[in-house]
């Protein structure tokens, strides 16, 4: 038996994860999507038993769920469901990646009792992924810790996030250009994730569903003003001020639950996770391309 299967290994958090877990000593089986699909069966039918599933795997662009909501839905919803059967065949318990799903917060900050309210087709995968794995555990007798990651950051993550593509205009450009500076997000460094995915697997037991956030919130504006003092320079921020259509306006996530039950805390503050983010991304970067 291996400690632990990895799907999405090749991803954002998933390589952070697995190399974590090697640095532990575990011995894991890293799943991406060059290894095969996760929602067909031959993916899962030759691997070996392992004593966890960490579930990472799924499609996330949210304007492309619109566009092929069936792919979403087959991937992250039936994906799922082939990962906790293989769960259940083999007696290993779960971690479950999910996301931000309660839509505009009737009050903040958001806690896990608050109603999800699914606002396009990539949530309702991920809402759906989450009930699979609801029902695997009360009828199957699966352990499942569902993490609701907020708006994780850090070196790594692709250009078409928000943080690296300030980062990028910060580092390059004459001004920052943005289209609204007002919206706020719960930010939460890429290694506080992956920590709080250790400590799930950890203590797996019975059904839990954890936010995975900062417990603060901040507005772009104050996002590139963090950036732009990290980074030690003063460039003039060009704003649209157009809001995005069904733009929500404040994300603000209740980790209690998250450090009660995995006595997890973030250890990050925004800019020092920033910093973080710059020197590891100039670091990584080859002295020819400077």
């Amino acid at each position: 038996m291996i400690d632990a299967v990895v799907t999405g290994s090749g991803g954002f958090i998933g390589t952070r994860l697995v190399a974590a877990l090697r640095k532990r000593g575990q011995k894991v089986l890293a799943l991406s999507s060059r290894d095969g699909d996760v929602a067909v069966d031959s993916t899962w039918a030759e691997l070996p038993p392992a004593k966890v599933v960490f579930h990472l795997a799924g499609r996330t662009f949210v304007p492309d769920s619109w566009d092929n909501s069936p792919s979403f839905l087959k991937t992250n919803v039936i994906g799922t469901e082939q990962a906790l059967s293989y769960c259940r065949r083999t007696g290993a318990g779960m971690v479950l990646a999910s996301a931000y799903l309660y839509g505009i917060p009737q009050r903040l900050p958001i806690g896990e009792k608050d109603v999800a309210h699914p606002n396009n087709p990539y949530a309702l995968s991920k809402w759906m992924a989450e009930e699979l794995a609801s029902f695997a555990c009360r009828y199957h007798g699966v352990p499942v810790t569902t993490l609701r990651i907020f708006n994780v950051f850090g070196h790594g993550q692709r250009e078409t996030f928000l943080i690296p593509t300030i980062i990028k205009q910060v580092k390059e450009s004459d001004a920052v250009r943005i289209q609204d500076l007002a919206p706020k997000r719960d930010f939460v460094h890429i290694d506080d994730v992956v920590n709080a995915f250790l400590l799930a697997s950890d203590a797996l037991s019975g059904f839990h569903l954890l936010n995975i956030g900062s417990g603060v919130s901040l507005s772009v504006s104050e996002i590139i003003d963090t950036i732009q003092k990290v980074s030690g320079t003063s460039l003039p921020i060009l704003s649209v001020g157009t809001p995005r259509a069904n733009e929500i306006p404040d994300v603000r996530a209740n980790i209690d639950a998250a450090k009660h039950v995995l006595n997890w805390y973030p250890q990050y503050s925004f800019e020092d996770g920033i910093r973080e983010t710059i020197f590891s991304q100039n670091e990584a970067t080859p002295k020819g391309d400077e």
